[in-house]
Protein backbone atom coordinates (compact mmCIF):
# COMPACT_ATOMS: atom_id res chain seq x y z
CA UNK A 1 0.00 0.00 0.00
CA UNK A 2 1.65 3.29 -0.83
CA UNK A 3 2.28 5.79 2.33
CA UNK A 4 0.45 9.25 2.66
CA UNK A 5 3.45 11.78 1.70
CA UNK A 6 4.74 12.98 4.85
CA UNK A 7 5.94 16.51 5.61
CA UNK A 8 9.71 16.83 6.28
CA UNK A 9 10.61 15.81 9.20
CA UNK A 10 12.74 19.15 10.25
CA UNK A 11 9.49 20.73 9.93
CA UNK A 12 8.13 18.77 12.64
CA UNK A 13 10.44 18.82 15.11
CA UNK A 14 10.51 22.59 14.67
CA UNK A 15 7.07 22.26 15.77
CA UNK A 16 7.07 19.98 17.91
CA UNK A 17 9.77 22.31 19.95
CA UNK A 18 8.05 25.35 19.16
CA UNK A 19 4.67 24.57 20.23
CA UNK A 20 6.35 23.14 24.29
CA UNK A 21 8.33 26.35 24.90
CA UNK A 22 5.35 28.38 23.15
CA UNK A 23 8.44 30.32 22.34
CA UNK A 24 10.10 30.27 18.61
CA UNK A 25 13.75 31.37 19.97
CA UNK A 26 13.85 28.93 22.97
CA UNK A 27 12.66 26.44 20.42
CA UNK A 28 15.77 27.66 17.84
CA UNK A 29 18.42 27.81 20.98
CA UNK A 30 17.33 23.71 21.31
CA UNK A 31 17.25 22.90 17.68
CA UNK A 32 20.92 24.75 17.31
CA UNK A 33 19.11 26.78 14.61
CA UNK A 34 17.92 30.32 14.35
CA UNK A 35 14.52 31.88 15.37
CA UNK A 36 14.44 32.29 11.39
CA UNK A 37 14.62 29.07 10.71
CA UNK A 38 12.12 27.80 13.14
CA UNK A 39 9.62 30.19 11.90
CA UNK A 40 10.16 29.38 7.97
CA UNK A 41 10.09 25.32 9.30
CA UNK A 42 6.64 26.38 10.56
CA UNK A 43 5.51 28.39 7.84
CA UNK A 44 6.65 25.03 5.41
CA UNK A 45 4.13 23.07 8.31
CA UNK A 46 1.02 25.32 7.78
CA UNK A 47 1.54 25.41 4.24
CA UNK A 48 1.74 21.86 3.96
CA UNK A 49 -1.51 21.00 6.29
CA UNK A 50 -3.13 24.30 5.31
CA UNK A 51 -3.62 25.49 8.37
CA UNK A 52 -2.37 28.16 10.76
CA UNK A 53 -0.62 26.38 13.56
CA UNK A 54 -0.39 29.04 15.89
CA UNK A 55 -2.00 32.01 17.02
CA UNK A 56 0.30 35.20 17.69
CA UNK A 57 -1.43 37.46 20.70
CA UNK A 58 0.11 40.29 22.98
CA UNK A 59 0.93 37.64 25.44
CA UNK A 60 2.96 35.30 22.88
CA UNK A 61 1.97 32.28 21.14
CA UNK A 62 -0.74 29.68 21.44
CA UNK A 63 -1.86 26.89 19.58
CA UNK A 64 -4.45 26.50 17.63
CA UNK A 65 -7.07 23.98 18.21
CA UNK A 66 -5.82 21.68 15.06
CA UNK A 67 -2.10 21.81 16.35
CA UNK A 68 -3.45 20.71 20.04
CA UNK A 69 -5.41 18.18 19.01
CA UNK A 70 -2.51 16.84 17.00
CA UNK A 71 0.35 17.68 19.74
CA UNK A 72 0.25 14.54 21.70
CA UNK A 73 0.29 12.34 18.80
CA UNK A 74 2.97 13.80 16.81
CA UNK A 75 4.73 13.50 20.71
CA UNK A 76 4.54 10.32 21.23
CA UNK A 77 5.99 9.65 17.21
CA UNK A 78 9.17 11.16 18.23
CA UNK A 79 9.03 9.09 21.12
CA UNK A 80 8.58 6.17 19.30
CA UNK A 81 11.55 7.07 16.55
CA UNK A 82 13.62 7.48 19.51
CA UNK A 83 13.14 4.37 21.22
CA UNK A 84 13.55 2.44 17.44
CA UNK A 85 16.68 4.68 17.14
CA UNK A 86 18.31 3.75 20.40
CA UNK A 87 17.31 -0.14 19.40
CA UNK A 88 19.01 0.33 16.21
CA UNK A 89 22.34 0.99 18.21
CA UNK A 90 21.82 -1.84 20.63
CA UNK A 91 20.93 -4.43 17.90
CA UNK A 92 24.23 -3.32 16.04
CA UNK A 93 25.98 -2.82 19.47
CA UNK A 94 24.72 -6.39 20.90
CA UNK A 95 27.54 -7.13 23.07
CA UNK A 96 26.77 -4.24 25.60
CA UNK A 97 23.86 -4.32 28.19
CA UNK A 98 23.76 -0.92 30.54
CA UNK A 99 22.04 -1.42 33.71
CA UNK A 100 21.13 1.18 36.42
CA UNK A 101 20.92 -0.30 40.05
CA UNK A 102 20.61 1.24 43.23
CA UNK A 103 23.80 1.25 44.94
CA UNK A 104 23.48 -0.80 48.23
CA UNK A 105 21.93 -3.91 45.70
CA UNK A 106 25.02 -3.01 43.59
CA UNK A 107 27.26 -3.48 45.90
CA UNK A 108 25.66 -6.00 48.08
CA UNK A 109 23.96 -8.61 45.73
CA UNK A 110 24.56 -7.81 41.95
CA UNK A 111 27.96 -7.30 41.54
CA UNK A 112 29.13 -10.57 43.62
CA UNK A 113 26.95 -12.70 41.47
CA UNK A 114 27.57 -11.25 38.48
CA UNK A 115 30.54 -13.27 37.30
CA UNK A 116 27.92 -16.25 36.41
CA UNK A 117 25.98 -13.98 33.76
CA UNK A 118 29.30 -13.45 32.06
CA UNK A 119 30.57 -17.06 32.39
CA UNK A 120 26.95 -17.60 30.76
CA UNK A 121 27.12 -15.44 27.93
CA UNK A 122 30.52 -13.90 27.97
CA UNK A 123 29.75 -11.73 24.52
CA UNK A 124 28.08 -9.46 26.48
CA UNK A 125 29.03 -6.25 27.98
CA UNK A 126 27.41 -5.35 31.14
CA UNK A 127 27.67 -1.75 31.79
CA UNK A 128 26.48 -1.34 35.23
CA UNK A 129 25.34 2.49 36.70
CA UNK A 130 25.05 2.65 40.47
CA UNK A 131 22.51 6.01 41.11
CA UNK A 132 19.30 6.50 42.82
CA UNK A 133 18.13 8.99 40.32
CA UNK A 134 15.05 8.38 37.97
CA UNK A 135 15.81 6.44 34.99
CA UNK A 136 15.14 8.12 31.74
CA UNK A 137 14.76 5.47 29.29
CA UNK A 138 13.68 7.71 26.36
CA UNK A 139 17.29 8.76 26.21
CA UNK A 140 17.60 5.26 24.62
CA UNK A 141 20.92 5.08 26.75
CA UNK A 142 19.72 2.63 29.92
CA UNK A 143 18.69 -1.00 28.66
CA UNK A 144 17.21 -1.90 32.25
CA UNK A 145 16.71 -1.03 35.83
CA UNK A 146 16.86 -2.33 38.86
CA UNK A 147 14.59 -0.81 41.58
CA UNK A 148 13.75 -1.23 44.76
CA UNK A 149 10.16 0.22 45.69
CA UNK A 150 6.31 -0.70 45.11
CA UNK A 151 6.48 -2.13 41.55
CA UNK A 152 4.49 0.60 40.08
CA UNK A 153 6.33 1.52 36.94
CA UNK A 154 3.48 2.69 34.20
CA UNK A 155 4.31 2.09 30.87
CA UNK A 156 7.16 0.00 31.72
CA UNK A 157 7.76 -4.13 31.84
CA UNK A 158 7.85 -5.01 35.34
CA UNK A 159 9.19 -8.40 36.84
CA UNK A 160 9.37 -8.99 40.56
CA UNK A 161 12.74 -10.35 41.73
CA UNK A 162 12.25 -10.75 45.29
CA UNK A 163 10.79 -9.65 48.61
CA UNK A 164 12.65 -7.51 51.60
CA UNK A 165 12.64 -7.83 55.08
CA UNK A 166 14.87 -6.22 58.06
CA UNK A 167 16.66 -8.21 60.87
CA UNK A 168 18.83 -7.35 63.40
CA UNK A 169 22.57 -7.91 62.87
CA UNK A 170 25.81 -7.65 64.02
CA UNK A 171 29.51 -8.83 64.40
CA UNK A 172 29.75 -12.04 65.89
CA UNK A 173 32.79 -10.30 67.71
CA UNK A 174 30.50 -7.80 68.99
CA UNK A 175 28.69 -10.10 71.27
CA UNK A 176 31.38 -12.11 72.34
CA UNK A 177 32.06 -8.85 74.39
CA UNK A 178 28.09 -7.57 74.74
CA UNK A 179 25.95 -10.32 74.98
CA UNK A 180 22.85 -9.62 72.95
CA UNK A 181 20.05 -12.62 73.81
CA UNK A 182 17.18 -10.47 73.91
CA UNK A 183 15.40 -7.35 73.23
CA UNK A 184 16.09 -5.71 75.76
CA UNK A 185 20.34 -6.40 75.57
CA UNK A 186 20.26 -3.54 73.04
CA UNK A 187 20.21 -1.15 75.86
CA UNK A 188 23.99 -2.17 76.06
CA UNK A 189 24.40 -1.97 72.39
CA UNK A 190 25.10 1.10 69.76
CA UNK A 191 21.90 1.49 67.35
CA UNK A 192 23.00 1.55 63.82
CA UNK A 193 20.71 3.37 61.52
CA UNK A 194 19.80 2.88 57.77
CA UNK A 195 18.76 5.90 56.72
CA UNK A 196 18.85 5.60 52.88
CA UNK A 197 16.03 7.15 51.18
CA UNK A 198 13.95 4.46 50.23
CA UNK A 199 10.59 6.10 51.34
CA UNK A 200 9.44 2.91 52.38
CA UNK A 201 6.47 3.66 55.63
CA UNK A 202 6.42 0.31 56.17
CA UNK A 203 10.48 -0.20 56.66
CA UNK A 204 10.72 0.02 60.59
CA UNK A 205 13.68 2.04 61.85
CA UNK A 206 14.38 1.51 65.49
CA UNK A 207 12.30 3.25 67.33
CA UNK A 208 9.27 1.77 65.20
CA UNK A 209 11.03 -1.89 65.95
CA UNK A 210 11.32 -1.29 69.25
CA UNK A 211 7.75 0.66 70.38
CA UNK A 212 6.43 -2.71 68.24
CA UNK A 213 7.71 -5.04 70.80
CA UNK A 214 7.67 -2.71 73.82
CA UNK A 215 10.95 -2.85 74.49
CA UNK A 216 11.61 0.08 77.15
CA UNK A 217 14.42 1.56 78.04
CA UNK A 218 16.76 1.46 74.62
CA UNK A 219 16.90 5.26 73.03
CA UNK A 220 16.00 4.40 69.25
CA UNK A 221 17.01 7.64 68.22
CA UNK A 222 20.41 7.30 69.19
CA UNK A 223 23.13 6.13 67.42
CA UNK A 224 25.33 6.90 64.10
CA UNK A 225 23.11 6.68 60.69
CA UNK A 226 24.35 6.24 56.66
CA UNK A 227 22.77 7.25 53.80
CA UNK A 228 22.99 3.82 52.03
CA UNK A 229 21.91 0.73 53.15
CA UNK A 230 25.52 -0.96 52.50
CA UNK A 231 27.17 1.31 54.68
CA UNK A 232 25.11 0.60 57.18
CA UNK A 233 25.91 -3.45 57.11
CA UNK A 234 29.00 -2.51 56.51
CA UNK A 235 29.48 -0.61 59.93
CA UNK A 236 27.98 -3.50 61.88
CA UNK A 237 30.67 -5.97 60.40
CA UNK A 238 33.48 -3.47 62.10
CA UNK A 239 32.12 -4.19 65.20
CA UNK A 240 30.11 -0.37 65.47
CA UNK A 241 26.76 -1.47 66.74
CA UNK A 242 23.88 -3.61 65.81
CA UNK A 243 22.24 -2.46 62.51
CA UNK A 244 18.72 -3.33 61.42
CA UNK A 245 19.53 -4.61 58.04
CA UNK A 246 17.85 -5.52 54.89
CA UNK A 247 18.45 -8.64 55.15
CA UNK A 248 18.82 -9.88 51.13
CA UNK A 249 21.55 -7.11 51.44
CA UNK A 250 22.91 -8.76 54.44
CA UNK A 251 22.72 -12.12 53.79
CA UNK A 252 26.07 -12.94 52.03
CA UNK A 253 27.99 -11.34 55.33
CA UNK A 254 25.48 -13.73 57.14
CA UNK A 255 26.75 -16.31 55.37
CA UNK A 256 30.26 -16.12 55.56
CA UNK A 257 29.66 -15.52 59.03
CA UNK A 258 30.57 -11.69 59.25
CA UNK A 259 27.67 -11.03 60.89
CA UNK A 260 24.96 -12.68 62.98
CA UNK A 261 21.40 -12.15 63.37
CA UNK A 262 21.06 -13.35 67.18
CA UNK A 263 17.79 -12.33 67.48
CA UNK A 264 15.90 -14.14 65.15
CA UNK A 265 13.24 -11.58 64.12
CA UNK A 266 12.49 -10.56 61.02
CA UNK A 267 9.82 -7.79 59.33
CA UNK A 268 8.49 -8.14 56.34
CA UNK A 269 8.19 -4.69 54.38
CA UNK A 270 5.73 -3.55 51.40
CA UNK A 271 8.77 -2.35 49.32
CA UNK A 272 10.47 -5.13 47.08
CA UNK A 273 13.14 -5.44 44.00
CA UNK A 274 12.24 -5.03 40.36
CA UNK A 275 13.35 -5.45 36.82
CA UNK A 276 12.04 -2.59 34.83
CA UNK A 277 12.56 -1.76 31.09
CA UNK A 278 10.37 -0.67 28.17
CA UNK A 279 8.90 -3.27 26.26
CA UNK A 280 10.70 -2.78 23.34
CA UNK A 281 14.03 -3.18 25.18
CA UNK A 282 12.53 -6.50 26.13
CA UNK A 283 13.31 -7.57 22.49
CA UNK A 284 16.78 -7.25 22.59
CA UNK A 285 18.74 -10.58 23.30
CA UNK A 286 21.02 -9.22 25.97
CA UNK A 287 17.96 -7.86 27.80
CA UNK A 288 16.38 -11.01 27.35
CA UNK A 289 19.48 -13.08 28.34
CA UNK A 290 19.91 -11.07 31.72
CA UNK A 291 16.54 -11.07 32.80
CA UNK A 292 16.22 -14.37 32.32
CA UNK A 293 20.02 -14.87 34.94
CA UNK A 294 18.79 -12.69 37.30
CA UNK A 295 14.90 -13.78 37.90
CA UNK A 296 17.01 -17.41 38.43
CA UNK A 297 19.43 -16.01 40.79
CA UNK A 298 16.59 -14.16 42.95
CA UNK A 299 14.84 -17.32 42.91
CA UNK A 300 17.78 -19.45 44.14
CA UNK A 301 18.37 -16.67 46.71
CA UNK A 302 14.26 -16.66 48.31
CA UNK A 303 14.67 -20.80 47.60
CA UNK A 304 18.07 -20.60 50.24
CA UNK A 305 16.56 -17.74 53.02
CA UNK A 306 12.95 -20.28 52.99
CA UNK A 307 15.06 -23.01 53.91
CA UNK A 308 17.08 -20.88 56.92
CA UNK A 309 14.15 -19.75 58.13
CA UNK A 310 12.45 -23.03 58.60
CA UNK A 311 15.73 -24.36 59.91
CA UNK A 312 15.50 -21.79 62.65
CA UNK A 313 12.12 -21.45 63.07
CA UNK A 314 11.57 -17.99 62.38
Amino acid sequence: MERRRLPPLNALRAFEAAARHLNFSRAADELAVTPGAVSQQIQNLEDYVGAALFKRTPKGLLLTDAAQTALPALREAFDRLAEAASLLTAAVDGRRLTVTVAPSFAAKWLVPRLGRFEALHPQVDVWLSAGMEVVDFASGEIDLAIRYGTGRYPGLEVIKLMSETVIPVASPGLLETTALDTPEDLANHILLHDGSPDADDSCPDWAMWLAARGIKGVDGARGPRFNQSSLVIEAAVGGRGVALAKRALAQADLDAGRLVAPLQIATAVDFAYFVVHPKAKGRLPQVKAFVSWITGEAGVHEAALRSIDNGAGI
